[in-house]
């Protein structure tokens, strides 16, 4: 599988490819052997030369790998050609939603507001780590489903936008 990674204002030619647990991507040229396991959703652990790298990946693109809070964006060339891109969500509402358990540690909009695509919605914290869920999508904030506090489970909706 041949993706672009964006990192920052660069980007970078990934490959992947996978059998069972093993993994050999090459990224720029440069050769990776690893094995992986996903323990739970959205949590991955990395084997590369006996080092084990514990990494989380938010549903909004943000990874975390060592305490380094990266923002990733993905590009798929295959599903660019006849992909619906940002028109995913279409005229519809866009739910916002956690990957993992966690804690809400702050509600950064209140329904209502206009928000812009990749703009701070909801603030979560899990496995020590504060992650900023943003929204998919420019639209209204039309509910916002958690207050400051909440414990959350994987998959609930925060917020949905319009």
């Amino acid at each position: 599988m041949k993706l672009g990674a964006q990192i920052d204002d660069h980007t970078y030619e990934v490959e992947i490819k996978r059998d069972g647990s093993r993994i050999s991507a090459s990224i720029d040229g440069r050769e990776y052997e690893l094995e992986a396991s996903e323990p739970e959703s959205g949590v991955y652990l990395l084997k590369h030369e006996n080092r084990v790298f514990e990494v989380y990946v938010s549903p909004d693109g943000m990874v975390n790998v060592g305490g380094h809070q990266l923002e990733v964006k993905i590009s798929d060339p295959k599903r660019l050609r006849g992909g619906r891109g940002d028109a995913e969500h279409g005229d519809g509402t866009a739910e916002i939603k956690t990957a993992m358990p966690g804690k809400i540690v702050r509600i950064l909009v209140a329904e209502g507001d206009e928000v812009e695509k990749g703009d701070g919605v909801i603030v979560v914290e899990a496995m020590k780590m504060q992650n900023e869920m943003k929204a998919p999508k420019a639209g209204i904030v039309k509910q916002i489903g958690v207050k400051e506090g909440d414990t959350v489970n994987a998959g609930d909706i925060l917020a949905a936008i319009e």
